[in-house]
């Protein structure tokens, strides 16, 4: 017998313990940054380790939800390699987390903004950024890995910096500070 709906996979303890911290610190009117120490699930980045540990499986069984349940075009589909893409757990969590939230009101009213607006919108920015890529079976390099590097690399950073320092005065010699020096593009009466 086949199930109509597969039920949201239930967040680990960890996961909804710092949601419900986190609720508790909102209900009593703290700001939330006087709140750094406080895990928040949707930005795994900023998490203890412990929690990302219970975390990852969590986002595993969300994208095999969604995979199941919401993804009948292929640019819809998460794919198995997800988590080798930086930009997907970051979305994929944030998806995640709002359909926690969302399924848990009192209201159809968040479940119906999570249909409207969260879910396509996570579809569009994926397939805005992965087309087709990563096909089954097969993940594909980041194709901007060579962007990176360039702007990672030590000339760009200090072409960077040089260009700040200029823009705000330090490191110019007393001759070079007229409109045309900090405006090459100014033409000057």
């Amino acid at each position: 017998m086949t199930e109509l709906v597969v039920p949201f996979p239930a967040p680990p303890r960890s996961v909804r313990t710092a949601l419900e911290h986190l609720r508790q610190a909102e209900d009593a009117g703290l700001e939330p940054a006087g709140l750094p120490l406080l895990d928040r699930p949707w930005d795994p980045a900023g998490c203890a380790p412990h929690l990302r540990a219970q975390l990852w499986p969590w986002l595993d069984d969300v994208a095999g939800w969604l995979n199941a349940t919401y993804a009948w075009q292929t640019t819809h589909s998460i794919p198995a390699c997800w988590a080798a893409h930086p930009h997907l757990v970051a979305e994929l969590a944030v998806l995640a987390c709002l359909r926690l939230v969302a399924g848990e009101a009192a209201t159809p009213h968040a479940l119906e903004e999570w249909h409207r607006y969260a879910l396509p919108a996570f579809h569009t920015r994926m397939a805005e950024r992965l087309g087709i890529g990563c096909p089954p079976g097969r993940h594909l390099d980041w194709p901007a890995r060579s962007w990176a590097a360039a702007y990672d690399s030590a000339e760009a950073a200090q072409a960077r910096r040089d260009l700040f320092d200029g823009d705000t005065g330090r490191g110019r010699s007393a001759a070079g500070t007229g409109p045309s020096a900090r405006h090459p593009r100014a033409v000057t009466p």
